[in-house]
């Protein structure tokens, strides 16, 4: 079942500015976040909490990282989710889920992000471009 997932501040959440940014721009916005889900999970009910993504500047190594070096349990709290459903299936998604948040923090500890996996899934399945890309992240042959 595809899924498009929007998680959006409470009308009535008062929360500080700075606390309503989208995750993957940092802009001021009341969609904390956006996923596009096909796995079979189910959706997100009262009392779950999306990931938080961050960055620690002095940790961060390009070779590394994308932009976060760490993750954490967020401080955002869904506390009702809304769901519509097309009468006739002919769009890209089967269904999309609105879960609305209270701001309500915790004190989750930083988890480093895991290694990169790359696999020859990500290339869609061609073996050049795959084998290419193992090629181009070897380290050059001291001399």
């Amino acid at each position: 079942m595809r899924k498009y997932i929007i998680f959006q501040a409470g009308k009535r959440e008062k929360t500080d500015w700075r606390n309503r940014k989208l995750q993957h721009t940092q802009a001021l916005t009341w969609i904390l976040a956006e996923y596009w889900d096909s796995s079979n999970k189910p959706i997100p009910t009262p009392g779950y909490r999306p990931t938080e993504f961050i960055r620690v500047d002095a940790l961060h190594n390009p070779a590394e990282h994308g932009y976060s070096t760490h993750y954490r349990q967020g401080d955002w709290e869904v506390t009702w989710v809304e769901t519509y459903t097309p009468d006739i299936p002919m769009g890209e998604f089967d269904i999309i889920v609105i879960c609305y948040y209270k701001y309500n923090p915790v004190n989750a500890p930083l988890k480093p992000m895991p290694e990169r996996q790359v696999s020859i899934d990500l290339f869609g399945g061609d073996t050049k471009a795959y084998e290419q890309w193992l090629e181009s992240t070897k380290e050059p042959a001291e001399v």
